[in-house]
């Protein structure tokens, strides 16, 4: 019976949020008892992998950021490409609205918060952390609205959040990259050349593949260029078809979903959203940086999803999602809103000072909290008031 629950659990669509929001909600449980000191210890522990003195050492925190999330990054590497080889991003036509919703949903929080931390110069690197929309979270919510929505709107809001992370990677790339290492980034690219020709050749074993991304992962980080981003260069170098007709691609993206949805984010979430409420105050909420970031991801999400896509199929140059109506675009807007992996992780490279690290959480957790109640109050009242229209007729 329990394992039934368990197992039904697991394979509800929504599962993959609940997850993250129950971490969530145990990194702020720890970080304000009497268990404080040994999370911090814990996360602040050196691990060092090392030969000879050479190698990496680092506190586990950074191992979870750029090493675990590096995983992430490939899946969502994995999940592009899928995309647009066979999917949503294969058609140009069917990814310019929500191609266009996720710019504006992109630029707007920027503006957002560069609104209220213009002149602050500690604050103002933090500029990209509400542009980014958390994948697993907001198609959760979604998923919790069940059948009451139309279809469409999935597929429109996954389309727009692949973008949006496809942008939060570029971002990442151009404008978080520490004191660059010309020789390691050289030596990356040796890795790189070899899973090329593997491809060229059409030697699709997974193993070497894998094996040359760590080492790609290991020179890209020395390098000073944030890790991750080597996890989806490796993506897009493993095959979609191999000569035996099958797709390497399909079964990895099948066989990590779970370990990363299940593992590796949560985890993620409890390392990185403990905001110590000790000494806050309601005021500390309204200070430039939480508030550029909450409001950024509240409203920036709302005015730059929203107004795109208004102005888009306005003009005509594109349609509605099939069975939506602006209620619909509205709710889905909010949920845009809701950034906590990519937000926290953005913020982890922005700020080093505890301080602001916790006032970036705090902008985070309630930019998207508010964010993801109000687009599910938005989508229940834009399906019913929808349901009404048609019993009535």
């Amino acid at each position: 019976m329990l394992l039934r629950a368990i197992d039904r659990f697991f394979s509800h669509e929504a599962s993959g949020g609940i997850l993250l929001m129950l971490s969530a909600f145990a990194a702020l449980v720890v970080a304000n008892s009497g268990l404080a000191p040994f999370y911090e210890s814990f996360l602040g522990a050196k691990l060092s992998v090392t030969l000879d003195g050479e190698g990496l050492s680092k506190p586990l925190i950074l191992w979870i950021n750029d090493g675990l999330m590096a995983i992430f990054f490939f899946l969502i590497g994995l999940e592009l490409k899928r995309e647009m080889l066979e999917g949503k991003l294969k058609n140009p036509k069917d990814v310019l609205l929500p191609g266009m919703a996720a710019v504006g949903g992109m630029a707007m929080p920027a503006l957002v918060f560069l609104w209220f931390n213009w002149g602050i110069v500690e604050n103002i690197g933090g500029w990209a952390i509400p542009a980014a929309t958390d994948i697993a979270f907001a198609l959760g919510i979604l998923a919790l609205v069940g059948s009451r929505a139309p279809t469409s709107l999935k597929v429109f809001l996954l389309t727009l959040a692949i973008l949006d992370d496809l942008g939060a990677i570029v971002i990442i790339a151009l404008f978080y990259t520490a004191e660059l290492k010309i020789h390691y980034l050289t030596l990356a690219l040796l890795p790189l050349a070899a899973l090329v020709w593997l491809n060229i050749k059409g030697q699709h074993r997974m193993a070497p593949m894998i094996l040359l991304g760590v080492v790609m992962w290991f020179f890209v980080l020395k390098s000073g260029v944030h890790a991750t981003l080597a996890g989806v260069i490796t993506a897009f170098c493993i095959p979609n078809v191999d000569k035996w007709s099958k797709s390497p691609l399909h079964a990895l993206e099948h066989a990590l979903t779970p370990y990363v949805l299940f593992l590796i984010v949560p985890i993620f979430a409890f390392a990185n959203a403990g905001v110590v409420l000790q000494g806050l105050t309601f005021a500390d909420l309204f200070a430039p940086l939480p508030l550029g970031i909450a409001l950024g991801l509240i409203l920036g999400k709302q005015v730059g999803v929203f107004g795109f896509t208004w102005l888009m199929v306005k003009s005509g140059l594109a349609r509605m999602p099939h069975g939506a109506n602006w209620a619909h675009i509205y709710g889905i807007a909010c949920l845009a809103g809701i950034g906590f992996t990519m937000s926290l992780f953005i913020g982890s490279l922005s700020f080093a000072d505890p301080a602001q690290m916790n006032a970036v959480r705090l902008g985070v957790l309630s930019g998207s909290a508010v964010s993801a109640v109000l687009g599910y109050v938005v989508l229940i009242m834009a399906s019913q008031r929808e349901m009404k229209a048609v019993s009535a007729e």
